[in-house]
């Protein structure tokens, strides 16, 4: 356990003095800040069309690609959040203390709870279905020549998840929606096989270490402490009480009467989170049209407890601490796994036309920062610790539900070529790999093994 020094302290206090409205920057795919506010429960979206796509370079043809892919939107995975804020408009109710859009919430909330119920808590929603289905089908669509290829010569399609059922049921989705498009492909679709090392490493056995740092780790806890409890989240935390609730019951909350339920914090990031899952539960939602949940938090205050979940996110599963690798240094088993089957191709040792992966964000987040992905480049000190102002990691941006990494092989002759795909844009790797010409996507397989420090022994 590593000793907390006042330099830490008094590096994050500092950091802290930076508005918010200065911290509040885009992130680094350039569309509105206002997503941010959602971190990893944003609803997903492709982020390039196809058709802006480069050009494969003369003469090669796909194949093989691989993927990883978050699961799709679901809903909440338990009713912690409802139950507390309910608990509360209930109490605050028989008092007469709501304010009118508190009268409004409380229905709502009660109904999204109920939906989420329905679906199943953890469970895929209407929209999560759709957007696995539909990311498969434009996977289909990116590599006609390739699928028919896997068809015509009956290459097996291996598909594994974490076990973990939203994962699993991604899996299924997404095996099926590849069958619609071409019939063909039907019985070559493997049954969905677990890999839990693979695909929920947090939790096996070379997660161990990680585990340890979460739950032991000093620096961490301070650094979190520090940057989550300040007084800018307990004044958003009012903020949002006070929407709801009369002053006088948001000041009985903030001065702990009702500690058994929840604090001020507590209670406000239980709105915040029915804020931020409400998208992925559209689908579910009266008439389908949305559940107006911004009609009950303010978009500063919606941004700041964005931050403060991306916040979590940055540090426990993300580049997190400069000096170590211990939030992503797990995934190298992931990371291994793809090369292994483009490697496989390669030699010739497969015969797999695609090998698709379900998994969930806390193996897509340090994955992407194990490979240096766009956003998740940049480790902090703890004299410069994580503010939207000085980095650009979103979890909105960096693992948004159903978001995947994806890599297409092609091959000329003895050379074979690799294509990025993050959350379908065409992404170069890290600093470091050369592609193929300035500018390209395209790079050739034996670079890119040179550049990730893989041997022989690796392979």
């Amino acid at each position: 356990m590593r000793r907390v020094t006042p330099a830490l302290v008094l590096g994050v206090t500092a950091l802290l003095a930076t508005p918010f409205a200065a911290q509040a920057s885009p992130g680094h795919g350039g569309g509105d800040a206002h997503t941010d506010s959602f971190g990893t429960k944003a609803v997903y979206q492709p982020e390039q069309n196809s058709r802006s796509y480069q050009k494969v370079p003369a003469g090669f043809a796909p194949v093989f690609t691989e993927n990883v892919s978050r699961h799709g939107s679901r809903s909440a995975t338990d009713s912690t959040d409802g139950d507390l804020i309910l608990a509360l408009l209930d109490k605050a109710q028989a008092e007469g203390q709501l304010t009118a859009k508190g009268r409004e919430f409380g229905p709502k909330a009660q109904a999204l709870e109920a939906a989420m119920s329905t679906v199943g808590y953890g469970n895929l929603s209407a929209r999560g279905k759709e957007e696995i289905h539909d990311t498969a089908v434009r996977m289909a669509k990116r590599l006609p020549t390739l699928f028919a290829s896997i068809a015509k010569k009956k290459e097996p399609i291996d598909v594994v998840s974490s076990g973990q059922g939203r994962a699993v049921d991604s899996a299924n989705l997404y095996g099926a929606a590849l069958a619609q498009t071409d019939p063909d492909l039907t019985s070559l679709i493997g049954t969905t096989r677990t890999d839990k090392d693979l695909l929920y490493f947090h939790k096996a056995d070379g997660g161990a270490a990680y585990r340890d740092y979460i739950a032991n780790d000093q620096r961490l806890a301070t650094t979190l402490k520090t940057l989550t409890d300040q007084p800018k989240t307990h004044r958003a935390a009012r903020d949002v009480l006070k929407k709801l609730f009369k002053p006088a019951f948001v000041d009985r909350i903030t001065a702990g009467e009702f500690a058994s339920i929840g604090t001020d914090v507590e209670a406000a990031t239980a709105v915040y989170n029915l804020y931020a899952i409400a998208p992925a539960m559209s689908e579910e939602s009266p008439g389908a049209k949305g559940w107006g949940m911004d009609r009950y938090i303010s978009a500063a205050d919606a941004d700041w407890f964005g931050y403060v979940s991306d916040t979590e996110d940055f540090y426990e599963k993300g580049p997190g601490f400069a000096d170590s690798d211990i939030t992503y240094r797990m995934a190298g088993v992931l990371l291994d796994d793809f090369f292994k089957k483009a490697e496989a191709e390669r030699d010739g040792t497969s015969d797999l036309g695609a090998e698709l992966r379900f998994t969930h964000a806390e193996e897509i987040i340090p994955l992407a920062a194990l490979m240096g992905l766009p956003g998740s480049t940049q480790g902090v000190t703890a004299k410069h610790p994580y503010t939207y102002a000085t980095n650009s990691w979103r979890g909105a941006d960096v693992a948004p539900l159903g978001s995947n990494i994806q890599w297409d092989v092609f091959r000329k002759g003895s050379t074979y070529l690799v294509r990025m795909l993050y959350n379908e844009k065409e992404t170069a790797f890290k600093a470091g790999c050369r592609p193929v010409s300035k500018g390209s996507k395209f790079y050739d397989l034996n670079e890119l093994e040179r550049c990730f420090g893989r041997t022989a022994s690796n392979g």
